[in-house]
């Protein structure tokens, strides 16, 4: 009689068997797929592939040196997305500079400056003029209103007076004393009366003038503060109200040209003797990064700060569009009298060791990699001697990313 097979012994064999089957009917729907062609990619005809348009996405095209070098040049298509993270720019050449770019800083010119204060105590009656506007010369800027310009001008006029009648009492002496009618002491007393009320009458004019040295116009005590100079009201401490007292460190008002100013640059003490009156010098600053303004030296410094060993060297600097304000700090590169190079920011630069390469622009979408030699290299710029000219279109932004892409393309480094 048979063995009875056991129950869990049975559904153990029923799912290897179904699993089997299972098995079974999946390769022979994958066979009869491979056999009906259903899910297997069709290559497109050679007509419509050469027919397709060229994607952002298409790899550049490394091109190769005639003479079978290493590749030099990478023409990217029209619309391909690594344009947009590449720039160029068009550089010109520009003078050689003696040095890096120096501290510096922008000053109002003193030659087109005045500094308006008074000499006397009183108070501020009237204010007509504020900061930004501009004036000319004479215009009133404010109204002091000064006991002291009051009593100095009241002494002008009483010795005025004095003098009048001290001249009419020696006239007539003179008329009297002609005749025999007076003794000629009397006469001699009405000279010596009034050549004292002369002198005090200069002496008037002098303390009006000591408390007035601009010759500002007076009525009564009030004096008109007027401009000496014409240009802009740059700055003004007067207040309604404000006393005003002799000695004053900080003037009422300062006018001056904004369109003139001066640069004082510190220059190190091993630079002292390279450097020369007429030198032009080059000016950038931080709030007009795109932009370069230039300085004619003036003035060099006649004695070396002992703390830095630094000597100021002035220079004066037009400022037509008055993008530049006093007291702004400033980058300065004093220029050479001879010679040019190609002045390029350092993220343009490829350094291999003791190479440079930059990239050029020759048309659109192509790029050629072109050997350089520094005349100078400074923390944000470098001059190119040569290996560049004037003009080209220089990769600026992106020259990492040409250099890589190059060289995986070439297949070796130069």
């Amino acid at each position: 009689m048979p063995k009875r097979i056991s129950p869990r012994v049975l559904i153990m064999l029923i799912i290897l068997i179904a699993v089997g089957l299972f098995g079974v009917a999946w390769l022979a729907s994958d066979q009869m797929k491979a056999m009906m062609g259903v899910g297997r990619p069709v290559a497109p005809p050679m007509a419509q592939v050469s027919a397709t348009a060229v994607g952002p996405t298409t790899p550049p095209v490394a091109i190769v040196a005639p003479e079978g070098g290493i590749a030099q040049a990478l023409q990217f298509p029209v619309g391909s997305a690594q344009l947009a993270m590449i720039k160029t720019q068009v550089i010109p050449s520009s003078p050689l500079p003696l040095t890096d770019s120096l501290s510096a800083r922008v000053v109002y010119d003193e030659d087109v400056t005045a500094r308006i204060g008074v000499g006397v105590a009183g108070r501020v009656a009237a204010i007509r003029a504020a900061p930004g506007d501009a004036v000319k010369v004479g215009q009133v800027l404010a109204e002091i209103d000064s006991p002291d310009f009051g009593t100095a001008y009241a002494d002008l006029t009483k010795a005025r007076a004095e003098e009048e009648r001290r001249l009419q009492i020696l006239n007539r002496a003179r008329s009297l004393g002609a005749g025999e009618a007076i003794a000629a002491r009397d006469v001699e007393a009405a000279q010596t009366d009034y050549v004292q009320a002369q002198a005090e009458t200069t002496r008037a004019e002098q303390r009006l003038k000591t408390l007035n040295p601009y010759g500002h116009p007076i009525r009564d005590q009030r004096v008109w503060l007027s401009s000496p100079v014409a240009g802009i009201v740059a700055e003004r401490t007067a207040t309604p109200a404000l006393e005003v007292v002799p000695g004053m460190t900080v003037p009422l008002f300062i006018v001056t040209d904004p369109t003139r100013l001066w640069l004082l640059i510190d220059l190190p003490e091993r630079l002292v003797g390279k450097v020369h009156l007429g030198n032009e010098v080059a000016v950038e600053s931080d709030a007009f990064p795109a932009e370069r303004f230039v300085a004619k030296v003036v003035q060099l410094g006649q004695a070396v700060d002992p703390n830095t060993r630094r000597v100021v060297v002035r220079a004066r600097i037009k400022n037509p569009d008055r993008k530049l304000l006093p007291e702004m700090f400033v980058r300065a590169s004093i220029l050479q009298g001879v010679g040019t190079a190609v002045r390029i920011p350092n993220g343009a630069l490829i350094n291999r060791g003791l190479y440079a390469f930059v990239f050029i622009e020759t048309t659109p979408g192509a790029f050629i990699r072109r050997p350089v030699k520094l005349q100078g290299q400074g923390s944000d710029f470098s001059y190119v001697g040569s290996g560049l000219e004037g003009g080209e279109r220089i990769v600026v932004t992106g020259a990492l990313l040409l250099d890589a892409e190059l060289t995986a393309r070439a297949g070796s480094k130069p």
